[in-house]
């Protein structure tokens, strides 16, 4: 048994001489636990765990150099000690900064753009069971309505519709096609069955875009989706070729009313102009020898000279001005947009050929038939992607630089 000083006090523990302590502190400072030197039934915080240091100042800390100096100097963390501050400051800065990254990717969400679906419903589309679209019905490889037993339409116009509607989530047999002339276009009232004018949702019918279009409040175009250019058409009996609208003057000609035709052939020439409603009516006069000309855009006039049978010769003005065709959605915003949405999706996706499929379908027929005529553009004209917000991950095609127009 210990004995005890004289004093009857307890005896102060032995303080190991110093060459013991800095051995000590240096084994545990290199990651030794301690356990080797725990006494049996130690626990964590009691007398026995080597961690356990004394307060401050303790005369028994042996781990404390101020103890025995006579004053305290602070204890100086153990290289653990560090490595845990680090890790738990790098843990503090990627969480600060992933909740700074979800935070400006909230904001950024909420005041972006409209979502598709957000699009779909500000435009209507829900509410509509069909969609109804206004088109030529009198050219063919554009846009003719057939009679085989039931009403059809075929042209190049027409798969650019379905292509449209497609998109918007319409089934083909939820399209309903309902003829528009030129007039009309721009107030996109259509005809029924019925003889009767209703209202459409989009007009999909050789409608050029001009600046006076683009200024009225009613009209709506989204971007283009062919370009073509004004043409001449005369029996193939005429002398000589046509070079120039200048060459008409003095000439009856035929052109469709409110057209662009209409305007350019007013400004080049003093020739005596007929405009009407349906193109077809000024190709029926010309065979018929009530005019001597028809001019209109290319793509509209190639499809009666393929079908003329060699009585009618196409010929290449070669005005500068290219004839933009656009769709008209009229005062729908958000429906333009998601037209736009669906001709970016079809020029941008290298997977998507419907835009090829109408052009070589409808339009490549016609071209050995005028072959002195730029009747079409063969490629989709370039389309930028609308403002519509979407995921990083969801904006898996690419971003064009489309030429300025």
């Amino acid at each position: 048994m210990a004995e005890r000083p004289a004093d009857g006090g307890a005896r102060p523990r032995e303080v190991p001489p110093p060459a013991e302590r800095h051995e000590r502190h240096d084994r545990d400072g290199a990651g030794h636990t301690g356990d080797d030197d725990r006494p049996a039934g130690g626990v964590p915080g009691g007398p026995g765990d080597p961690d356990d240091h004394a307060a401050p100042g303790d005369p028994g800390d042996p781990d404390d150099p101020g103890a025995f100096a006579g004053g305290y100097a602070g204890p100086a963390p153990g290289p653990p000690r560090v490595r845990r501050f680090r890790r738990f400051r790098m843990i503090a800065w990627i969480a600060l900064v992933l909740a700074a990254a979800v935070v400006a990717a909230s904001i950024a969400w909420v005041n972006g753009p409209p979502t598709e679906a957000e699009l779909r419903e500000k435009a209507g589309l829900f509410d509509r069971d069909r969609l109804r679209v206004g088109v030529k019905v009198d050219t063919p490889g554009i846009a003719l309505q057939e009679q085989t037993g039931r009403r059809t339409f075929k042209g190049f116009d027409i798969d650019i519709a379905y292509m449209i509607a497609a998109d918007l989530g319409y089934l083909p047999d939820q399209v309903e096609f309902l003829a528009i002339e030129t007039e009309d276009r721009a107030r996109m009232q259509a005809l029924d069955d019925n003889g009767r004018f209703v209202k459409v949702d989009l007009v999909v019918a050789t409608f050029s875009v001009t600046p006076s279009r683009k200024a009225d409040p009613s009209v709506g175009f989204s971007t283009p989706y062919l370009f073509t250019e004004q043409s001449v058409v005369t029996r193939t009996e005429y002398p000589g070729s046509i070079t120039s609208l200048g060459q008409l003057g003095g000439k009856k000609v035929c052109t469709l009313g409110t057209s662009t035709s209409e305007s350019e052939l007013a400004r080049a020439t003093r020739a005596d102009v007929t405009g009407k409603n349906l193109i077809s009516d000024c190709v029926s006069g010309l065979l018929d020898g009530d005019f001597d000309a028809v001019t209109t855009d290319a793509a509209l006039l190639a499809g009666f000279v393929a079908r003329s049978g060699g009585k009618l010769r196409h010929h290449d003005i070669a005005l500068e001005k290219t004839e933009m065709w656009a769709v008209n959605a009229g005062s729908n915003a958000a429906l333009r947009t998601l037209v736009d949405l669906a001709l970016y999706r079809s020029y941008a996706d290298p997977q998507d050929h419907r835009w090829e499929n109408a052009y070589r379908d409808h339009i490549d027929p016609l071209l050995s038939a005028s072959p002195r005529v730029n009747v079409a553009q063969a490629e989709q004209p370039c389309a930028l992607p609308p403002p519509v917000r979407r995921w990083p991950w969801e904006r898996s095609l690419p971003v064009q630089d489309c030429p300025s127009r």
